[in-house]
This record gives C-alpha cells, structure tokens and sequence, in this order.
C-alpha cells in the first residue's frame, strides 16, 4: 500500500490564511464601491431610493454572520495544538476574521431602482431577487433565485428608510410583472 505524502501543517496553514486573506480584501474591494455606486442618498430619479445604514442596524443585518465568525476564530485553536502548527497562524487567522467582523459592521450604503438592488458594493438585479415571504421587522429580507440555503440577502437601515425601500420594491416587482 502506497503512503501519500500531505503537507507540513505549517503549509497547509499558510495555504489556508492565504484564502482567508483573499475573501477578505475581496470583501474589502466591494466596500470601497459602494461611495462611487451611490453617490447621492434619498430619492432618485424613476421612483429609485438609496440610503445608508448605521452600525447598530449592520449588527441587526450581520448577527448570524457575527455568531458565525465568533465559532470561526474558535476554531483554530484545538487543531494547532493537535497538528504541532505554529501559534502565529491562529494569531493571523484571528486577526483576519477580525478585520471581516468589523467589514461587516462598517455603515452601508443600499439604493433600489427599477432594475437593481445595491447592497453591500454590488449590483443585484430584480429578477434574479425575490422578496422574502416572512419579512423581519428591522431589516428587509430579499432571496437571491437558486442560491437555496445560501441566498438570503438582509438589507439593513433605519425604519423610515426601510418602509420607503419596500414601497420602492413593491412598485418595482409589480413594473416587472406588468411587463412580462
């Protein structure tokens, strides 16, 4: 029987923190697109809404998120004392997830127009959106089609801007459908 050979648990380490590190400058470039994306808040041309939210309601927005890399830095910690891996990478690895933690708690910009939901520097059209039949009360829920499980796409502000926000998506939906 052949015996194959793995990488060192330092190079696996290396090789994870990279992709690490990669997720989160990507998420970082998406954050900086936001300002340029939507420039102006309040009403927009076309019936179109933009506004930003503030810390408090990113926490609202993020809280599974928040829980889930909460568990994530947790769990290095058993698994570098078990595989002999340097210290340093759950250091890193922390530090990493920490930086994400307060991306996703940074104040975000969002606007809807007739084709397009903005959230979080990226462009959603609205067919490839449906809204959420259970709507939270402090956040709106959309559904990203075909994503299943993985599809749910908060949108976060205050309750002024979030009533305004649905009134737009409702207008918007029901322009589609007359449409088709």
């Amino acid at each position: 029987m052949a015996i194959i050979d793995l990488p060192s648990s330092d190079t696996f380490a290396i090789f994870v923190i990279g992709v690490l590190a990669a997720i989160v400058l990507w998420d970082a470039f998406w954050l900086t697109k936001q300002k340029r994306d939507i420039p102006t808040l309040g009403d927009l041309p076309n019936g179109g809404f933009a506004w930003s939210s503030e810390g408090p309601q990113e926490v609202i927005r993020q809280w599974g998120n928040l829980f889930s890399m909460a568990a994530m830095m947790s769990l290095p910690w058993a698994l570098i004392s078990l595989s002999n891996t340097s210290i340093i990478y759950g250091i890193i690895w922390d530090i990493l997830l920490a930086l994400h933690i307060i991306y996703l708690l940074i104040p975000k910009r969002y606007a809807v127009t007739s084709t397009h939901l903005f959230a979080d520097g990226q462009r959603y059209e609205w067919k490839k959106l449906r809204l959420s039949k259970r709507q939270p009360k402090r956040r709106i829920m959309l559904l990203r089609k075909g994503w299943g499980i993985f599809g749910p796409l908060p949108v976060g502000g205050k309750y002024h801007d979030l009533e305004q926000a649905k009134t737009a998506i409702a207008r918007f939906y029901q322009m589609g459908e007359e449409s088709e």
